[in-house]
C-alpha cells in the first residue's frame, strides 16, 4: 500500500512579496529550503516579523507622528490644555512618548 504524501502548496506572491521585504530591511538571506514551502516560509517570516517591525518603528522617526498620533495627541492636548511641541510633529517616537506622558 503506497500512500503518497499530498504535496504542501508554494508560497502565496503577498507571503513572498513581504518575506523580501523582511529580508531588506534586516539584511537577512532567507533560505532557500524555506522560500519553496508555504509553511516553512511563514515559519521564516514569524522568526523575522519582530526584529522588522522593530526597525521599522525605528526608522519613522524620519517621516514624523504619524495622522493617527497627530489627532489623538490633539484630542489629549485639548482636553488637558496643554500645547504638544513642535518636535513632536517631526518624530514618531517622540509623539508617542508625549502621547504616554499625558494620558490619564
Amino acid at each position: 500500500m503506497n500512500i503518497e504524501q499530498p504535496s504542501l502548496p508554494g508560497p502565496t506572491p503577498a507571503q513572498v512579496e513581504y518575506a523580501q521585504t523582511i529580508s531588506r530591511r534586516l539584511n537577512e538571506v532567507i533560505p532557500w529550503e524555506d522560500a519553496q514551502d508555504r509553511r516553512s516560509l511563514s515559519n521564516w517570516i514569524g522568526a523575522h516579523q519582530a526584529a522588522f517591525k522593530k526597525a521599522a518603528y525605528r526608522k519613522s522617526g524620519a517621516y514624523g507622528a504619524t495622522s493617527k498620533q497627530v489627532a489623538f495627541a490633539e484630542r489629549l492636548a485639548s482636553r488637558r490644555r496643554k500645547d504638544i511641541p513642535a518636535e513632536c510633529f517631526k518624530d514618531a517616537g517622540l509623539m508617542s512618548k508625549w502621547i504616554d506622558r499625558n494620558r490619564l
